[in-house]
């Protein structure tokens, strides 16, 4: 995604040139820039500047940049890029109009005209590159990154119409990800920083106790004030308030009511908190994270949709991995969602990009090395009983049955433990596959408990998905497989079925992400991938 005329390099040789210039100014005409162009795009080799190339191809390699006014709508365009929380100042926006004017007054000669063209046109082609699919390569962000990086489709021509046309927000927009998840994350950046425009929200201090319904207290007027500057705006009226002791009138902004505990439980569940209404040190710590910390928090995320938001298939599933949540995107339009539990911070699930190709009905689990080392072998060495009460049965390498009793537990060497099939099985009646390199799948969980809470980071790396039952026998449907997964399970056995039609999945990480009803949800940074993110997108384009 490096461009290949450098920007820095030439705004330099400009400046250069400029001062005690050893030719006379010159009129430069219309065919010799055009020559000019037309050599400086030959210099490169040939993998280098395709696009260039073919967007002064799609101009006959006649001049874009020559009108002051052009240039002046171009800079002013690339302002509008901190919407998509992109730094315009990456773009030596502040920099294109005296350059150009420069130029102009100075009459300069067709070669720094030409380099003036190219890298104002390089700007242009970064930017609608960085809009469709990032600025960043997230493989050099995160190491684990799996998901493949389609490089930018840039439709040169129409680019060069708009540039005639001085349509650059239109050619903007053209770029953006056309899903309404980046809208809404544009439009919540928009309202986080009018929030800090206009004086952000002082922070809760610190108590010795909680907040809640029926307090009195100094700090319910602030907690007040600040849910009102995040749109909470009927907390500011204090009302009727259900106490203990009956209905009360409540008009001291000091007492905890019940629109109070309300917005406080709305507040929550936009945190991912349990939603009880209470301001205990989960609540209040996520009270007090800075305006400018959301406002980060909602770039960095902008810039993880411009890496996915593209190329979409129509029906697909989708592993909100921060979220815990599931989406699929059925083929009829309609969108079926659910719970899932994810891997510990340790175990992280990682991101990728796979299709769904198969199905394991009761299912057995041979237990992974890493969890077999650090979690099964103590509970065995402690107690040989835990194999039975957990229905496992010890293997050699070849998959030949062993005597429990005949094993060294101190030094097992190279064996394999596997739980039958059945409905305690820790797969539970169900495992959906997908190819990957970590092994990890979607599968049906005894410990349904655990969908009950709101942060969810409890797997060994798999994903456990609540309603399993119901989302395998829709993929069955969706993709013309012909099979009762009821039928299946009640036989018994152990089978592999596959799908007719395989069935493409996502996993992804979000850290803010809209909610149902639009909102922005904030989620923990569980696997603590935010800050190198944010230090990236913070570093100065080098370009």
């Amino acid at each position: 995604m490096r461009p290949f005329v450098t920007i820095l390099a030439i705004m330099a040789l400009m400046l250069s040139m400029s001062v005690g210039a050893q030719e006379a100014p010159r009129e430069a005409p219309r065919g010799g820039l055009e020559a000019e162009i037309a050599r400086l795009l030959a210099e490169p080799p040939a993998e280098e500047g395709a696009e260039l190339r073919g967007f002064y191809a799609a101009r006959d390699h006649r001049p874009a940049w020559g009108e002051r006014q052009r240039v002046a709508a171009f800079a002013e365009a690339l302002e509008t890029l901190e919407s998509d929380g992109l730094d315009p100042r990456d773009y030596r926006a502040d920099r294109l109009v005296a350059e150009h004017r420069r130029l102009q007054e100075a009459n300069a000669g067709p070669a720094e005209q030409a380099r003036f063209e190219l890298a104002t046109s390089t700007l242009l082609l970064t930017a609608l590159r960085h809009l469709q699919r990032g600025r960043l390569d997230p493989r050099a962000v995160d190491s684990q990154w799996e998901i493949p990086v389609e490089p930018a489709r840039l439709d040169l021509e129409a680019i060069s119409r708009a540039v005639d046309g001085q349509r650059f927000e239109q050619a903007f927009g053209e770029a953006r990800p056309a899903y309404a998840p980046y809208e809404r994350l544009r439009s919540g950046l928009a309202r986080y920083r009018n929030i800090e425009r206009v004086g952000g929200w002082s922070p809760l201090p610190g108590a010795p106790r909680v907040l809640r319904r029926g307090d009195v207290d100094d700090a319910v007027a602030l907690l007040r004030e600040r849910l009102a500057v995040e749109g909470e705006l009927e907390v500011m009226a204090a009302g009727p308030g259900a106490f203990p002791g009956g209905e009360l009138d409540t008009p001291d902004p000091r007492r905890f009511d019940a629109p109070l505990e309300a917005a406080v439980k709305r507040f929550q569940r936009r945190h991912l908190l349990e939603a009880d209404g209470i301001v205990g040190p989960q609540t209040r710590a996520a009270l007090n994270v800075p305006v400018a910390v959301r406002i980060d928090q909602i770039r960095l995320n902008l810039e993880r949709a411009r890496w996915l938001l593209h190329g979409l298939p129509e029906a697909f599933v989708l592993v909100d991995i921060a979220g815990y949540q599931l989406s699929y995107f059925r083929p009829n339009g309609e969108l079926w969602r659910t719970r899932i539990v994810v891997g510990h911070p340790y175990r992280r699930t990682p991101s990728l990009r796979s299709e769904i190709t198969h199905m394991t009905v009761n299912p057995t689990w041979t237990i992974p090395p890493t969890i077999l080392r650090e979690d099964v072998l103590p509970q065995v060495r402690r107690d040989l009983g835990y194999l039975w009460r957990e229905r496992l049965q010890v293997l050699s390498p070849s998959g030949a049955p062993l005597d429990p009793w005949q094993v060294d537990w101190n030094n097992p060497g190279s064996i394999m433990l596997r739980q039958a099939p059945g409905p305690q099985n820790a797969l539970g009646q169900v495992a959906i596959r997908f190819p990957n390199d970590h092994l990890v799948y979607l599968h049906d969980t005894p410990a349904q408990g655990l969908f009950a809470r709101e942060q969810r980071a409890f797997s060994s790396g798999c994903i456990r998905v609540q309603g399993v039952l119901e989302f395998a026998q829709l993929l069955f449907d969706d993709t013309g497989s012909n099979q009762n997964l009821g039928a299946l399970i009640e036989s018994g056995q152990t089978r592999n079925v596959s799908l007719a039609r395989r069935m493409p999945v996502i996993l992804h990480y979000w850290t803010v992400h809209p909610g149902e009803e639009g909102q922005l949800v904030f989620r923990p940074d569980i696997y603590q991938r935010d800050d190198a993110l944010l230090r990236a997108l913070n570093r100065p384009l080098a370009l």
